[in-house]
Order: structure tokens, then C-alpha cells, then sequence
């Protein structure tokens, strides 16, 4: 169905290729997962599939594509849009039209198909994906899923034979996540659709896929040999460094089969249990990970949240929220899409104004405060780092931040070492638009701590990041923490908040509903659970460091 032969591709200004010498195949009706290290080629990678890269992005191509008996080089997207149905990172990005069935018709309209032909494939469509109690609803208004959900259907109006996706579940809750893979399964074993979807987060995508993609890249430490791996998940999986917890585990405690699925590794782990006595297992470290705890004079909140309530138009999104954080603390804030994670997030910087309740940072009302003022305190950094980029080099957007906060002169971070730590010091100087998702995130982050504020706010930071981005990021918040920083971190990543949070909240329809450490929030909530958790029932064991931990030190028989 796809081929690449010995594929090279540079993009316009740039001395090394970004894709080299890619050779491989994908088998017709095969649900395939394309990982790798960030910035490493992913999305260059699927966007010759539909012929994007070159004719839309220019630069020099070598090398053959084949897609369904066609070249994408050679015929371009006009053609190759009704053979490769695309789904990109953002799919409010490819939304056209305001309703969902408009939005499904648009591509139908634009190929001219009769319109009796047209209604018919949008009935079909809609009963397929279950959008039909959505079809006359405004797309806007709709959940992150089911926007997905919304974006996958638009793809197949022209009933493409493969299927393409760029991080589909990036900035879905697991539930969301859940049933949008579930589409995908249901896509490709009914229809028999060619599934080629490119995810970071392989521990939601793993259990489902019958090939794997990894992209290495050029000059990648830890791993040797080709630019690019592919066969069976389970076999790249014992070459590649970059695995998901449930897999790293089996490989550090030499497991014969890496496990794929909980089903697999709860069948490894019961072994491991049984060496144990239950009254010996450890009910999980509640001590913070990255700050050794208030002082004498740190038991003032450094944010202080009392009744908070707002509505856009008549619907309340938040409903009396409370929540207060100490010097140094690092809180993760969860919820199901649309709980209402974000709007609490603009709340507190002034870009949204409560109707009701106070917000106070280090002891001071917030309350009047122009939202510049605001964030001379407070770092934000919004859910698309693009919000943030706008100059010319990587370097430029630490140097405004700090201008602006007067501070050019004596930063209170050295911007080099701090791009130094987030890994982009072999891209200060290049346009920050012109990277990947997960290097763009990485500079809004600089941006937003180069100054660093008493207080940060992340909205969703890891979209894009691979597992070693992320390690590299709970270390840099942990460091910041231990100097006095505290964060806010909206996540739906639970992997992440096992490694990086002191505690969790999560709020539901406007409400906190629960707030506790992560083994007790995390390690008892069916959605939030991460994997080890899932392994290990009843341990409070969240992380796989926690695992050999406990094992390193066991004593019971």
C-alpha cells in the first residue's frame, strides 16, 4: 500500500536533511504507529504521503513515495486527497466551516460529487463515528474527542484508502483518547483502511498497532545503526531507548516478552507480587519529588483561590473553585476535556474576569490587575505555544520576554543555559515557527521562565515532547521548585504527573472533586491511572523508579 524507497528530504534554508535515506513499507489494512524522538522528521514523514512535502513546503526531495499505486511527488495533494485522508495535530486548524455536517460536506463540495451521492456518504459517515446527535451542532462548542472525532470524519468524506493522523490523542483526556482509538480499531478492521498514525504517548497506541515506525534521526546518542526501525512493535520495541513505563520496566527487570498490553504485564507483575506479602507492601511515597518542603516562613500560600466562579454567556464553567499552593509545591491539575482546566488557568492572569471571588498571589489581590501586571508574578504558557512565538530566532524570544520585563540587563537566568537544559541549544538560532510541535512548546516554555516568575502556569507543556523531553522537563521544574518556583501543571499525561507532582487535583463540570497526593488521586481512579499503577493494584506504586525501588530494598519473602 505505501512505499518509501531511499527517501531524502532537506526543507528550503537548510544545510542537513531532515528525513535521510528512508527505505520501508506498510502493508495494505495494517494499523501502523510512527514514533520517534522529537523534532526527529514524524510529521515531514506524513506529509509526503499526501504530497504536502514538497509542494507545499518547497525544499529538496530525493527518493520515491508510492501511496496506493500513486506518487505523491509526481501527482501532488489535489490528487492524492482522495487516496490519503489527513488528520493533523490540531484539528481546529483544518476546521472550515461552523457545523459538523458542513464541516463533513466541505471536501465532498470542493470534488463535486452529486449531491444525492453526497448526502448519502455523510449518512454514512455520521452513523459510522456515532456523530449523529452532533451533526447540526457548531463545531466549536463541541469536547476535545469529539472534535477529533469531527476532524477524522471531514478525512474520510472522499473515502481515502489510508488514513493518516499526527498525534491524534495529544491533548485528549484518557477517556477522550480512549475512544478516539477506538474509532481507529473499528476503521481498520471493518473497513479494512490503512491506518498510519504518528503518537509520542505510545503507551495509548501500542496495545492496537501491528507495525511499528521508529525514527531515529541523525546523530541520535544510545542507539546505533539505521535512520529507521519498522517491524513489530514488540521487536523495535528491544532496540529503541525511548519506551513507555510498562515496557522499560520489563526490560530493566529482563522479561522474556515485553508486555504490550495490562493484560500482558499484570501476568509478569503477579509474579513479582507474589514475592511479597501484602502487609509488607509500601503504600506508596506521598513525600514531594522535587522540593524538600516549607520552611518557617513558607506557610503562606504563594496562591490563594477562594470561590471562583465563571460562566461564558448562561454556562458555568466554574463553580466555586478553592484551591490554594505553598512556596515550591508543584500541583497537577487534571480533569476530563471541557471540566473547565483552562478557564481557570486565563482566570488567574486577568484574561478572563470571575463574577464571582478572590484570587490572591503571595498575600496580594489580584483583583483590578491588568493581565501585564498580573504576569510579572505568573508565567503562562497557553495551550498552543504559537500564541506565544513571534521573533525571529529561538534566542530572540527569551531576549523580549526579558525586555519586557526590564530585566535584559541582569536576567534572573542565563537564557543559553536554560536553552541548554530544554534541549534547544542546536536550534537558538533558527525561526522558532519552523519547528516541530514539541520544540515550539519547548521555546514557549523558555519564553514564560526565563524571567522566573514565583508562580508558573502550564497548560499542557509535554504535547510534542518524547519520554526523554518530558524526563528532561520534571527535572528542570524540579531544580526551579527547590529555588522556590511553584507550578500549576494542566496535564492529561498521567505518566507525567506520577514523575513530577507533589499533589493532584481534579476538577469535574466546574468543581474540584478531589485533592491528595498522586498515590492516592492516581493509583485509585480507574482513568487516571498510569501504568505501573495498573501492574501493581494496591501498592501506590506509580512510577517504574518506585518499583525497583521497593524491590532493591525488599526484605519480605
Amino acid at each position: 500500500m505505501i512505499q518509501f524507497d531511499r527517501l531524502t528530504y532537506t526543507y528550503p534554508g537548510s544545510q542537513n536533511p531532515v528525513l535521510e535515506d528512508i527505505s520501508l513499507e506498510i502493508g495494505a489494512a495494517d494499523f501502523v504507529l510512527l514514533t520517534g524522538p522529537s523534532g526527529v522528521g514524524k510529521s515531514t514523514l506524513l506529509r509526503c504521503l499526501n504530497g504536502l512535502v514538497p509542494h507545499f513546503t518547497g525544499g529538496t526531495l530525493y527518493g520515491h513515495v508510492s501511496v496506493a499505486g500513486h506518487n505523491p511527488i509526481s501527482e501532488g495533494p489535489q490528487v492524492l486527497s482522495h487516496v490519503v485522508g489527513f488528520v493533523f495535530q490540531d484539528p481546529e486548524a483544518q476546521f472550515v466551516v461552523e457545523r459538523v455536517e458542513d464541516e463533513i460536506a466541505f471536501a465532498l463540495e470542493n470534488a463535486a460529487v452529486d449531491p444525492t451521492e453526497m448526502r448519502f456518504r455523510i449518512e454514512q459517515i455520521l452513523d459510522l463515528l456515532g456523530l449523529v446527535p452532533l451533526r447540526g451542532r457548531a463545531v466549536d462548542s463541541l469536547s476535545g474527542g469529539e472534535k477529533q472525532k469531527v476532524a477524522i470524519a471531514a478525512a474520510m468524506a472522499l473515502r481515502p484508502r489510508v488514513l493518516v493522523l499526527d498525534e491524534p490523542t495529544s491533548q485528549l483526556d484518557p477517556q477522550s483518547a480512549e475512544e478516539v482509538l477506538q474509532t481507529l480499531v473499528s476503521l481498520n478492521r471493518d473497513l479494512g483502511l490503512t491506518i498510519l498514525l504518528a503518537e509520542h504517548r505510545m503507551e495509548r497506541v501500542l496495545p492496537y498497532v501491528d507495525q511499528m515506525i521508529y525514527l531515529r534521526g541523525r546523530g541520535r546518542s544510545g542507539e546505533s545503526g539505521h535512520s529507521v526501525l519498522s517491524g513489530a512493535p514488540r521487536r523495535v520495541l528491544e532496540q529503541v531507548e525511548l519506551t513507555p513505563p510498562m515496557v522499560t520496566l520489563g526490560k530493566k527487570l529482563g522479561w522474556n516478552e515485553l508486555p504490550l498490553t495490562i493484560k500482558e504485564g499484570r501476568h509478569l507483575a503477579s509474579e513479582i507480587l507474589l514475592r511479597f506479602e501484602y502487609d509488607c507492601l509500601s503504600p506508596g511515597d506521598d513525600n514531594v519529588k522535587g522540593y524538600s518542603g516549607p520552611g518557617e516562613n513558607d506557610t503562606k500560600p504563594v496562591l490563594d483561590v477562594r470561590d471562583l466562579q465563571y460562566a461564558y454567556e448562561n454556562t458555568e464553567v466554574l463553580k466555586g473553585v478553592s484551591l490554594t499552593m505553598k512556596k515550591g509545591e508543584l500541583v497537577a491539575l487534571m480533569g476530563r476535556n471541557g471540566s473547565g482546566k483552562t478557564t481557570l488557568l486565563k482566570c488567574l492572569t486577568g484574561l478572563l474576569r470571575p463574577r464571582h471571588g478572590t484570587v490572591e498571589m503571595d498575600g496580594q489581590s489580584l483583583k483590578g490587575r491588568d493581565t501585564a501586571e498580573i504576569c510579572r508574578s505568573i508565567g503562562y504558557l497557553p495551550q498552543q505555544p504559537d500564541d506565544l512565538l513571534f521573533a525571529d530566532t529561538v534566542s530572540d524570544e527569551l531576549a523580549v520576554t526579558l525586555h519586557n520585563h526590564g530585566l535584559m540587563q541582569s536576567p534572573p537566568t542565563d537564557p543559553h543555559r536554560l536553552l541548554g537544559k530544554l534541549g534547544l541549544e542546536a536550534v537558538a538560532h533558527a525561526y522558532p515557527r519552523d519547528l516541530s510541535v514539541g520544540q515550539r512548546q519547548r521555546v514557549a516554555i523558555g519564553a514564560v521562565t526565563v524571567t522566573r516568575p514565583l508562580l508558573l502556569l502550564l497548560d499542557e507543556p509535554t504535547r510534542g515532547m518524547d519520554y526523554a523531553a518530558k524526563e528532561d522537563l520534571v527535572r528542570l521544574l524540579h531544580e526551579w521548585q527547590n529555588e522556590g518556583s511553584s507550578v500549576l501543571l494542566v496535564t492529561h499525561d498521567v505518566e507525567l504527573v506520577a514523575l513530577a507532582a507533589d499533589r493532584v487535583v481534579v476538577l469535574s463540570q466546574g468543581e474540584i472533586i478531589a485533592d491528595a497526593s498522586p498515590s492516592k488521586v492516581l493509583a485509585s481512579s480507574p482513568l487516571f491511572a498510569p501504568q505501573i499503577a495498573r501492574l501493581f493494584p494496591g501498592t501506590g506504586w506509580l512510577t517504574v523508579d518506585d518499583v525497583l525501588a521497593h524491590l532493591g530494598t525488599a526484605t519480605c519473602n
